[in-house]
């Protein structure tokens, strides 16, 4: 498997990734109890960190699908190297530095590596052209 598409993979597990700290969140938030009956109700009651980790966790769903057509239309039109393989990972690296900003509050931070993320998709589906 080509290294952009690990990049795709682990990707992918970094939406799952970031569940994590939401479930936390909910179940401290719900004193001690993780409501699975109604998650969704217990989420949008979340407040400060959990509010942030939610909304990194939807992020994550929102720039996965950008980067992973971008990594096909390299791949399909047969486009490969060193740039391809550096924008695939360069996105990895802003994502997982996207939750920590976001969690930890760093909002210009937090905006600069989603920036730099969907940077990274845009011209991943530019590449055939370049």
């Amino acid at each position: 498997m080509s290294l952009p598409f690990w990049c795709v993979f682990i990707s992918a597990l970094l939406i799952f990734v970031a569940k994590a700290p939401v479930a936390k969140a909910m179940q401290k938030q719900g004193g001690g109890v993780y409501d699975n009956h109604h998650p969704r109700t217990q989420q949008s009651q979340l407040t400060g960190f959990g509010a942030r980790a939610l909304a990194a966790h939807m992020n994550s769903f929102e720039a996965f699908p950008l980067f992973a057509v971008g990594v096909l239309m390299a791949h399909v039109t047969q486009t490969q190297g060193y740039l391809i393989d550096t924008l695939a990972i360069i996105f990895v690296v802003a994502r997982v530095l996207y939750l920590v900003f976001y969690w930890a509050d760093m909002h210009w931070q937090r905006s600069l590596a989603w920036l730099v993320g969907l940077l990274c998709s845009l011209l991943l589906m530019l590449s055939p052209a370049l």
